[in-house]
């Protein structure tokens, strides 16, 4: 991640400033285990102050394709890894701040991994039903963006 500064002019020839955060991207998989539960998972936010029920995401690494930034990210915050993995879109997190494109995934057929998270997180999985995650977006319970654009998006990819 890098902050950029940009001047701009307008049609009407008034200047401007524009800061902005570039990324390389993120990847975020939904996890989707044999019995139709999704794999949410659960880790303390600093900003909020409390814990964050979301969909497994993070930031593409140098060199790192998409597929291979969505798996790994499946691993290091789940614990499982996939034998199938389908994108299913993506989306801009927050356009007014940053240049980020989030592609989206589904994972299927997993199997258990040992989970390596970064250090500064503590992660618990949470598996809920879809109807689940639908209800406890309309409660207000998942908070985090970035997880329900994934969610609007891969929804009717999951029965």
């Amino acid at each position: 991640m890098s902050i950029h500064h940009k001047q701009f002019e307008l049609p009407g020839g008034k200047k401007g400033n524009y800061f902005y955060m570039h990324t390389r991207g993120s990847a975020m998989t939904i996890p989707v285990a044999e019995d139709g539960k999704i794999l949410l998972v659960k880790q303390y936010r600093y900003l909020m102050d409390e814990a964050s029920l979301e969909i497994p995401c993070g930031g593409i690494k140098d060199g790192q394709s998409e597929e291979d930034a969505a798996r790994a990210e499946l691993i290091e915050e789940t614990g499982y890894d996939c034998k199938k993995l389908k994108r299913v879109g993506g989306f801009v997190p927050y356009n007014g701040l940053s240049d980020e494109y989030c592609t989206v995934f589904i994972a299927w057929n997993l199997s258990k991994v040992e989970a390596n998270p970064d250090e500064t997180e503590q992660i618990e999985v949470v598996p809920l039903s879809p109807e689940e995650i639908d209800r406890l977006i309309q409660k207000n319970r998942i908070l985090d963006g970035m997880s329900i654009a994934g969610w609007t998006l891969a929804r009717n990819h999951i029965k």
